[in-house]
Formats: C-alpha cells, sequence, structure tokens
C-alpha cells in the first residue's frame, strides 16, 4: 500500500517518539525517581505503529505490561504518559497506574496490564460491544485488538478468549508480537509451535497472518488486510503473528544473561525497524535524510519537555488516596 509524504512522516515520528521514550526511560529510571518495574518497548515499534496507524478512535486496543508503544501509538499523550510514569497527579490516570497500568478511554486505549495474557479476554468484551453496536455508514465494524506475546500464547485466558471470539464471531483481532523470549525464556524451549504461534489461533478457526514485524511496510500491509477483513459484519475474528524483537530486558534491571554472545548488537544492526524504514524510504526518495533528521530532532524534543514537565508536575497528596477506587452507580 503506498503512503504519501505526510503519512510516512507521521508514521516515522511515531515510531522515533516511542524510541525516545523508551531510551529515555532506560536512563531516567537509573536515577531513582521512578517507581516500580518498568518494560520497555524498543525494536518493536513497527509492530504498534504498523497497526496502530490503520486504526481511528472507534477501535479499542487492549496493551501489555510492555505497553507504552502501543499508548503512544494509539494517541495517548506523551507528556500525560511520561507524567503517570512518575507518579504524578497530573498524569493521565493521576499517577495511580504507573508504567504498568497507563489507559485512556478517549482515545480507545482500554489499559495496559501487568498480569500476562489478561489483555485478551477485555479485548474480547470490548469486541462484543462493537458487534452490538453494529457497522457505521459504510458498513464496517469497529474492531478491538488484543496485543500478546510469545508467552501471553501460552496462557488459558488467551485460548479461552480466542474460543470466544470464534463463537461469538466477535470482530476482535489478536496480534501476537513473538519478540522470541518470554520474560527470560526462549520461545524454542517454552511454546510448543515456537516458530509458528499463529497457528494456535488457526486451530480455534480463525482465519490468521503472519508478518516481519521488524519492517513497518510488512506491518502495515498485513495488518490492513486483517482489518479488512475483521470489518466486514460475520466474518469473525483474526490473528495476526508479528515476528520482532526487544533490544532491552524483560524489565529495567535484567541482566539479559539469557541472551547469547553478540545477540544483541546482531539484532540492533540487522532488525532495526527504524533503520530499515530510514533506509527504504531514502531509497525510494520517497523522503531525504535531512526530512528524517528534522523528525528525529523533534521528537527528542518532545520527549525533553515531557521529562522537565514530568518532573516539575505535582505529586499525589493524602487526600488523592481513595479518589476513583471506588464507583458509586
Amino acid at each position: 500500500m503506498q503512503l504519501n509524504r505526510e503519512a510516512l512522516t507521521r508514521a516515522y515520528r511515531q515510531m522515533k517518539l516511542i524510541r525516545e521514550f523508551e531510551e529515555r526511560l532506560h536512563e531516567e529510571i537509573q536515577t531513582g525517581e521512578i517507581a516500580g518495574f518498568t518494560h520497555l518497548y524498543c525494536g518493536q515499534e513497527a509492530v504498534a505503529v504498523g497497526v496502530c496507524e490503520h486504526l481511528s478512535e472507534r477501535d479499542k486496543i487492549v496493551s501489555t505490561h510492555r505497553g507504552h508503544g502501543h499508548c503512544l501509538a494509539k494517541g495517548c499523550d506523551v507528556t500525560g504518559m511520561m507524567k503517570e510514569i512518575w507518579g504524578s497527579q497530573e498524569g493521565l490516570c493521576n499517577g495511580k497506574g504507573g508504567s504498568m497500568h497507563i489507559a485512556d478511554i478517549d482515545k480507545g486505549m482500554l489499559g495496559a496490564n501487568g498480569i500476562v495474557g489478561a489483555g485478551a479476554p477485555i479485548a474480547v468484551g470490548a469486541a462484543l460491544s462493537n458487534k452490538i453496536d453494529g457497522p457505521d455508514e459504510n458498513g464496517k465494524l469497529a474492531v478491538s485488538i488484543a496485543f500478546s506475546g510469545d508467552g501471553a500464547c501460552n496462557q488459558g485466558t488467551t485460548f479461552e478468549a480466542m474460543n470466544l471470539a470464534v463463537v461469538t464471531k466477535a470482530p476482535a483481532i489478536f496480534v501476537f508480537e513473538n519478540n522470541h523470549y518470554s520474560e527470560h525464556t526462549g520461545d524454542a524451549y517454552a511454546v510448543g509451535t515456537a516458530q509458528d504461534i499463529a497457528s494456535r489461533a488457526e486451530a480455534f478457526g480463525m482465519k490468521v497472518w503472519r508478518a516481519d514485524g521488524t519492517d513497518f511496510f510488512s506491518v502495515f500491509d498485513t495488518f490492513g488486510e486483517v482489518l479488512e477483513f475483521v470489518r466486514t459484519p460475520g466474518n469473525g475474528p483474526a490473528a495476526v503473528e508479528f515476528d520482532t524483537e526487544r533490544f532491552f530486558g524483560h524489565f529495567e534491571g535484567d541482566p539479559q544473561r539469557y541472551r547469547g554472545e553478540g545477540e544483541l548488537d546482531r539484532i540492533r544492526a540487522t532488525r532495526d525497524c527504524l533503520r530499515k524504514f530510514r533506509e527504504k524510504v531514502t531509497g525510494a526518495k520517497l523522503l531525504t535524510d535531512e526530512d528524517i533528521d528534522a523528525v528525529d530532532a523533534d521528537a527528542l524534543q518532545a520527549i525533553e519537555d515531557a521529562v522537565t514537565a514530568s518532573r516539575a508536575a505535582a505529586r499525589p497528596t493524602a487526600e488523592n488516596v481513595l479518589e476513583n477506587v471506588y464507583i458509586s452507580y
């Protein structure tokens, strides 16, 4: 699918913003200012952006513990997210969600989730709501997407969610980001279908796709096909597996002793989605190196501004403890 100059620039900016957001958090975690566990998304940016660039505000996504990239790709405010991670009362969830539980319902981001595999049932519930709402004026359904990894593909919650989606013909899409490590364990050791996670979804009776998750254009084109299928009333759910990489550990502080010698250097050199994007668009003369450099500078400044604002943002007070904990219907 051919993208125009504006769309290419936007897609690259989204990926670069995620990369710089994560790289900066990698530095800031060392200062001790950020509480709790943080799981970085570096390396997988092409998946989040290649998927979310197709979506509208009607469409919903549910994320994982590695959720910053999905949040930013779906349009969550970068400064609001940074303030949330800093624990500020001004954060997207008033500082109560932190890194693993960022949500923005207005953007269709139903939340990151600290429990592996717990997002899939939420996405199917949202998809059933989409089905009840019915198609839009163009005859297309809104969809709900469950982002999952190779670890979540082993969870019973994911199996039950896939089965329910098929039985009810819910317009749900299961996006499996196979970065080859479930926490610290290689997929070849822990996943029975390590080289083909999508086949698990196929066994439940849904149509599946597979693509290179380190190539934005492969993700974008493939997901466009998936989306067209699921938006059509009566087709039901689908799944797609993206083969990708993560550049940092499972969590910040993970020494990554399970990695092979030189593995990280190799994947950064050969499977970096931002590098691949630049090479393709400049090689095809769709954008210039100067265009890309300008986007890089803009993204860096956006992150710098977000960090500065987060350091100065208001912290919660004792009076805030019970706010938004219970709801009265």
